[in-house]
């Protein structure tokens, strides 16, 4: 099956109600992992959805997500943030932490929202990049 049917078929099971669809889920994710197509990053983003009844099931998502180079990763999150928060706040909640809990991508994370702040002024971009300089400074008032 090509990517684009791939990744329709995740968008169309992306809530899991029935066993069927978390089934055609993970089939449609291990087959996109396989050959994954760092250009559709934005896209795979935009499968969380909040209200997706088997959320173990859409971390496999999350692991898929980062194991592609993080700064591409970290673009395509920023990308789609204001979209993303709207069906899958809570999804994008988990993204930005575990961002912030790697020190090496949490300074990427930082330098790419100040870029995007820079390029497309966003409220999100700036409450994001707010929330970096709080965690770092968080982490220096521990260390010293």
């Amino acid at each position: 099956m090509n990517q684009n049917n791939l990744l329709a078929t995740l968008q169309e099971n992306r809530l899991m109600q029935t066993e069927e669809q978390v089934t055609n889920f993970e089939n449609a994710l291990a087959e996109i992992a396989e050959n994954p197509d760092e250009n559709k990053l934005s896209a795979y983003h935009l499968i969380l959805d909040d209200q997706c009844q088997q959320p173990e099931v859409m971390f496999s998502l999350i692991h898929f997500l980062e194991s592609f180079d993080i700064e591409k990763q970290i673009t395509a999150f920023i990308n789609v943030v204001p979209q993303l928060m709207i069906t899958a706040p809570e999804w994008t909640r988990i993204i930005h932490s575990r961002i912030l809990n790697d020190v090496s991508a949490c300074g990427v994370y930082q330098n790419l929202l100040h870029s995007a702040n820079l390029k497309n002024p966003h409220f999100l971009y700036h409450l994001l990049e707010e929330s970096i300089v709080n965690k770092l400074q968080v982490r220096e008032s521990v260390l010293l």
